[in-house]
């Protein structure tokens, strides 16, 4: 049997797919519930995060392995397997230990270095152990795992290198900032009482916010946070319980919300958002060639036939930019945005949508621009399209809204002067997967909205410190040992089977002996017994001891096939000693 990772995560897939691929509790039970019935897996443990999706199992077929796992993946997530597959990754044996020990020890994190999937990878042991689906292989795995990242961090300056995934989203929402300073005396909401959730109330309390207010589905769970955090002796913040369903109302006084909960759909809209900062939001300053604060536009509006603008929630005057239904006064000044990208068109109407779609393809950029006092065409581009390429152009953002969900990231737009913006009066912080928060949020004045998105764009560029140098070489060490020592160990049962076999062939022989010679005494017997009992032990003492040291080797895996050729061992009894051994070992384990 060889241990087989198959995965996708931030690294291999965009955060719309890994967001519709989430597994909830139920299902993650599910699908480890299926994969250990399937014929090519023993064991089976899923590490199921908000920015990663795995399954490891135990197989005994690579191939019929990857294919099993990447079905059941695609089956259990909702998300179809030819599209998922592109974004799927693959390890297998010695690569799948070192996958899982880099995660373990931040490596492999958005934020490298954060110490919050220690608790995720215990969770997932816990999970399998209750289901069954975790054997002696996934046991010794993911506690080994656990084991190498607490050296990682307790050993190297690791932590230096990143921070959890809350404190990271929390200093893009002070961009960059004090985090203390841009907290202190702030009122935040924070919705859900999970462990991320927790995290993020403990966090903002040690920050310095004024008050905490912690709503949940569940409003017992909420209490207990609110009663821990009351509780804190480093802290002296005032926090209560409310019901999900006083979220708008404690909406529009907080000023800054974080949400990681576990619902499928939206928690919070953008219309909600809208009226929650009604009444709280500047105008922002008018651009050269704009009309002041008093103009009609919206974050959502778009032209009609005459150049006038349709109004929109945000109350802020649209762009110049013609054939473009955005408000680019609104929205230019968001991190990671893009005109043309998908954060611009998130929640836009379907009529609003294909006028986009024209706009972001439209060859019209060219010489009629210019006379209208447009701007010149971008590079590559010439004056005109035909209206064919056009059409097919629209088709295809249409044919992509309706099979992802949204427009992805086509083309940069060159550097524009970023209009003045009004200071942000609410903050919100998306850990959620798949988003709490409507992206259509990004679009709307006063609102500053940091998701798991934008967290994965401003981590893309952070500077890693040296120590993840010295915690790869720890993984690397760890997986050569963990490597021997499972090879090692696949070997000891044919071992110990012909210890076992030489031993019956020595007590048949004194039990021979003692047919032939009834009148030996006792004493004359024992020196025999113990004599031939040496010289057998002798004889295979160096063998054995040599062929577990050439088993720990890589490569080493056909050691045991020989010694079972060689000395004609029955598998029933290798295999019987093998279920002793993980018999003795699961009453010995402890808990994960």
């Amino acid at each position: 049997m060889s241990l087989l990772v198959v995965g996708l995560s931030h690294r291999s897939a965009p955060v719309s797919v890994l967001e519709r691929a989430a597994l909830t509790a139920d299902a993650q039970v599910k699908l480890l519930q299926d994969t250990v019935a399937a014929e090519p897996a023993a064991e089976a443990a899923v590490l199921a995060t908000c920015n990663r999706i795995e399954l490891y199992a135990d197989v005994d077929k690579f191939h019929a392995g990857v294919a099993e796992l990447s079905t059941l993946l695609a089956q259990h997530s909702g998300v179809g397997l030819e599209e998922l597959t592109p974004y799927l990754y693959v390890h297998y044996e010695d690569r799948a230990v070192h996958h899982l020990f880099s995660v373990a020890c931040g490596l492999d994190s958005m934020v490298v270095g954060e110490g919050q999937i220690l608790g995720q990878i215990k969770d997932s042991l816990a999970r399998a152990q209750d289901v069954q689906s975790a054997g002696r292989l996934l046991n010794d795995l993911f506690q080994q795992a656990l084991r190498v990242g607490k050296r990682a961090h307790s050993e190297t300056g690791i932590d230096r290198a990143g921070q959890s995934l809350v404190t990271f989203g929390l200093e893009q929402l002070a961009r960059g900032g004090d985090v203390q300073q841009w907290a202190r005396g702030k009122k935040a909401l924070v919705i859900g009482a999970g462990s991320m959730s927790s995290l993020a109330a403990a966090t903002l309390a040690r920050a310095g916010v004024a008050e905490i207010v912690v709503a949940n589905r569940t409003l017992d769970r909420a209490e207990r946070l609110a009663q821990i955090l009351m509780d804190g002796d480093d802290t002296d913040v005032a926090a209560r319980a409310v019901p999900m369903e006083s979220v708008p109302a404690e909406l529009t006084r907080a000023d800054v919300t974080v949400s990681c909960t576990g619902a499928t759909g939206l928690v919070l809209t953008a219309e909600s958002v809208t009226e929650a900062i009604e009444g709280r939001t500047p105008a922002p300053a008018a651009g050269p060639g704009e009309d002041g604060p008093g103009a009609p536009g919206g974050a959502s509006g778009s032209a009609n036939g005459s150049g006038e603008r349709r109004g929109g929630a945000s109350g802020t005057s649209l762009g110049s930019e013609d054939g473009c239904p955005l408000d680019l006064s609104a929205v230019q000044g968001t991190a990671g945005f893009s005109v043309l990208g998908e954060a611009a068109v998130a929640g836009m109407a379907a009529a609003d949508l294909e006028q986009h779609a024209a706009w972001v393809d439209n060859g019209s950029v060219g010489g009629d621009r210019r006379a209208a006092g447009g701007t010149a065409p971008r590079p590559g581009q010439t004056g005109t399209l035909d209206p064919a390429a056009d059409t097919d152009a629209i088709a295809a953002l249409a044919a992509t809204v309706a099979t992802v969900g949204r427009i992805p990231e086509r083309r940069r737009p060159e550097p524009v002067e970023e209009p003045q913006r009004p200071e942000p009066v609410l903050f919100l912080l998306d850990l959620a997967m798949p988003r709490d928060i409507d992206a259509a949020v990004h679009r709307l004045a006063g609102v500053r909205l940091v998701d798991i998105e934008s967290l994965a764009e401003a981590s893309a560029g952070a500077p890693m410190a040296a120590d993840v140098d010295q915690v790869r070489r720890i993984v690397s060490d760890e997986v050569a040992a963990f490597g021997a020592a499972l090879r090692a160990a696949h070997i000891t049962p044919t071992v110990v089977a012909l210890r076992t076999m030489a031993a019956d062939v020595v007590a048949g022989e004194i039990a021979r002996l003692d047919g032939r010679l009834p009148g030996l005494d006792d004493k004359h017997r024992a020196e025999i017994t113990q004599t031939v009992r040496r010289v057998v032990d002798k004889l295979l003492h160096a063998p054995t001891v040599r062929v577990k040291q050439l088993a720990a080797e890589p490569g080493g895996a056909g050691y045991a096939d020989a010694l079972r050729t060689l000395f004609d061992l029955d598998p029933e009894t290798v295999a019987a000693v093998s279920r002793a051994e993980d018999s003795t070992t699961e009453k010995d384990r402890g808990p994960a």
